[in-house]
């Protein structure tokens, strides 16, 4: 009975602090916060929406931005797109008219 005594001795004493700790630290919390309750309320409110519009603005630039760099894209493969058709057709047609030609042969180089 001795032990059973000591646990519940133990366990008294620290509920008995645990309580009193929290008191205390809300007691300091009141005494120590920089504003009253609503009016830390109001300043988290009102922080909140200036941060919602910062983020609001911040999407629509990274939009407008993403539709710049897709017009772009879009305006570099298409100018691609038309090198590389170019380029087709004038290697066939290229390549019919060095058939037709004739070049001479390159001297071999001196020894």
């Amino acid at each position: 009975m001795n032990d059973n005594d000591s646990r519940l001795n133990y366990l008294g004493t620290f509920l008995a602090g645990l309580v009193l700790g929290g008191l205390v630290g809300a007691a300091m919390a009141m005494l120590l916060a920089p504003a009253s309750g609503p009016d830390t309320r109001r300043q988290i409110k009102e922080r909140s929406l200036e941060l919602k519009v910062q983020a609001e603005h911040q999407v629509d630039d990274a939009r407008k931005r993403a539709e710049e760099l897709q017009e772009r894209s879009r305006v570099v493969l298409e100018e691609q797109k038309a090198r590389l058709n170019q380029a087709i057709e004038d290697a066939k047609h290229g390549t019919a008219q060095v058939k037709s030609e004739v070049t001479p042969p390159a001297e071999p180089p001196a020894a």
